[in-house]
């Protein structure tokens, strides 16, 4: 099974590093997703979701509010100034994760629009786990 390396890392430290199948990520001119062997390319990313497909074939949500990513053939580094892994162990925990995932979505948002479609995705993926 093909696979690349996803980091992500903000100012306060790496939140994120893991061998993946796929991502999905929030660029300034729309989401774009990236599988193993991509181009290289480097872009800007803008308050958002990032939808990361894992090897076992479920799916982790991590809200950035802006950044930039590096894409290579085998690995992504997403440089973010702020991002929130939606993740726990308990429904208490998981819950709380996305409450400052929303948060950070909505403090970087321009629209309500974009903010209802980041919150709807971020519910989504966390409920389906």
């Amino acid at each position: 099974m093909s696979t690349l390396k996803l980091e992500v890392v903000t100012p306060l430290g790496l939140i994120f590093s893991n061998d993946v199948k796929a991502v999905t990520l929030p660029g300034t001119e729309g989401e774009f997703g990236i599988l193993p062997g991509h181009a290289s390319f480097i872009s800007m990313l803008k308050a958002g979701v990032m939808d990361i497909e894992l090897e076992n074939g479920k799916h982790d949500v991590v809200a950035v509010n802006w950044g930039y990513v590096k894409v290579d053939e085998e690995k992504v580094i997403v440089l973010a100034d702020g991002a929130v892994a939606v993740h726990g162990s308990s429904e208490s925990e998981i819950a709380a994760s996305l409450e400052s995932a929303t948060k950070l979505i909505e403090s970087m948002g321009d629209s309500d629009v974009a903010i209802a479609l980041a919150k709807a995705k971020i519910e989504s993926i966390a409920r389906s786990r």
